[in-house]
């Protein structure tokens, strides 16, 4: 049992320059009062969290867990060389929001940190907002944890500079979206991620220029992730307001409600442009919309090596506004023949297409029961033999495909996956 003078010597300690020990330990069994270390671990993530400073890991046990918070009215921060870092391990859940906000996990303010391994389940109905959530910070990495049943964000940022956001998985997001980086912090980074079941956006980027800063997300890289039945209350597998020099590659999107990609302007400063889109794969559903959208003066944006296909008859590949076309480039894609230049009020076919716009010179149209492997059964990698394989160009093409193998250098597959 400690005595008095020991937990007032701990408590002390706590408050002491030091230096940073290179595990803490956080277990259901343990108790606040303990030392933090793997034989007598703390309780609570919130304890844990008041406590760290810079180059100190966190390693949470298996279990139920409220939520926690760090930052907010008392600012914290790692340092790029040492990070704060939460790992969880196998099983350690978070059940509940914590005590400050209505979210899981919120980081305010707090800069390099990271978060890993979590699962985020909101069971008891409190977590009402974000089940991960990272505001006015840099350097801020997410990696790895499952995000399921909040009440309106999955993962959340706001002005969050250079956030790594990688490995997770958002899914049924009650009101909204999966994954939402907002307002204008440049050069996030969006990996890996599998975003599913949300009511809004799988993956939602947007300046938003109402709450200051420039209105532009710039640098931003949305790579490899896997986005599914997203969109029942509308909104793109990947929706892009205000994102401009960014790159969407290597990206599998398929039975989404509402759009494929959107690259636009409502909030941002201005249109998404000068974007890079390539060896994406977009297969929409029956009552899906167009599987590239671009918009409201979103010019320059670049698309190829792209599969683009809906059923449906009223919709297409590609929909631009007219004030979208200066600088745009699209070709080598695998379409369905159907495009439009006034935002799908008239659909034009391929030829009409090109004729008109000189884009899609090499692309061409294909079906899903020739270019994937099974398309019934959701596998959307591409058959023995799939017309995408080989048909693609080197130009601005990802070194490596969704699963990370080597692309060719010489020859490209259309689409996410290489043969």
């Amino acid at each position: 049992m400690r005595t008095q003078s020991t937990r007032r010597r701990l408590r002390f300690d706590l408050l002491e320059p030091r230096v940073a020990l290179s595990n803490f330990f956080v277990s259901p069994t343990g108790s606040d009062s303990a030392a933090g270390t793997a034989t007598d671990p703390w309780q609570t993530l919130q304890h844990a969290a008041d406590a760290v400073r810079a180059g100190d890991t966190v390693d949470v046990a298996a279990g139920n867990y409220a939520g926690f918070q760090i930052g907010y009215s008392t600012p914290k921060s790692g340092e790029a060389s040492a990070p704060i870092t939460f790992n969880a391990e196998p099983g350690a859940v978070i059940t509940s929001r914590n005590v400050k906000t209505a979210d899981g996990i919120d980081l305010e303010g707090a800069s390099y940190v990271t978060i890993q391994g979590f699962t985020v389940n909101n069971s008891s109905g409190t977590i009402s907002r974000a089940g991960i959530r990272a505001v006015q910070d840099s350097g801020v990495v997410i990696r790895n944890n499952n995000v399921d049943g909040c009440g309106t964000w999955g993962i959340f940022t706001g002005f969050s500079s250079g956030v790594d956001i990688e490995g997770n998985t958002t899914s049924h997001s009650v009101s909204q979206h999966g994954i939402y980086v907002s307002n204008s912090a440049d050069n996030p980074v969006i990996r890996n991620n599998t975003s599913w079941g949300n009511a809004g956006c799988g993956i939602q980027l947007n300046g938003d220029l109402s709450q200051g800063g420039d209105g532009i997300i710039s640098g931003a890289l949305i790579e490899g992730n896997t986005i599914h039945d997203n969109g029942t209350s509308g909104g793109a597998a990947i929706n892009l307001d205000g994102v401009q020099n960014s790159r969407i590659q290597n990206n599998l999107m398929y039975n989404n409600h509402a759009g494929g990609i959107a690259l636009f302007r409502i909030d941002g400063a201005a249109g998404s442009s000068k974007n890079v889109v390539v060896n994406n794969t977009v297969v929409m559903p029956s009552d899906g919309r167009w599987a590239l959208n671009i918009a409201n003066a979103s010019t320059g944006n670049s698309v190829y090596n792209n599969i683009l296909y809906t059923p449906m008859t009223n919709r297409g590949s590609i929909s631009i506004s007219s004030n979208s076309l200066p600088g745009f480039n699209s070709d080598y894609n695998i379409v369905v023949g159907r495009f439009s230049v006034n935002g799908g009020r008239s659909i034009l076919n391929q030829s009409q297409w090109t004729t008109n716009t000189g884009q899609d010179t090499h692309s061409f149209i294909s079906s899903p029961s020739q270019l994937f492997a099974s398309f019934t059964n959701n596998d959307y990698s591409l058959s023995s033999t799939s017309p995408a394989i080989g048909t693609g160009t080197t130009y601005l093409a990802p070194a490596f495909d969704i699963t990370g193998k080597s692309r060719s250098t010489t020859t490209i597959d259309i689409g996410c996956y290489a043969y």
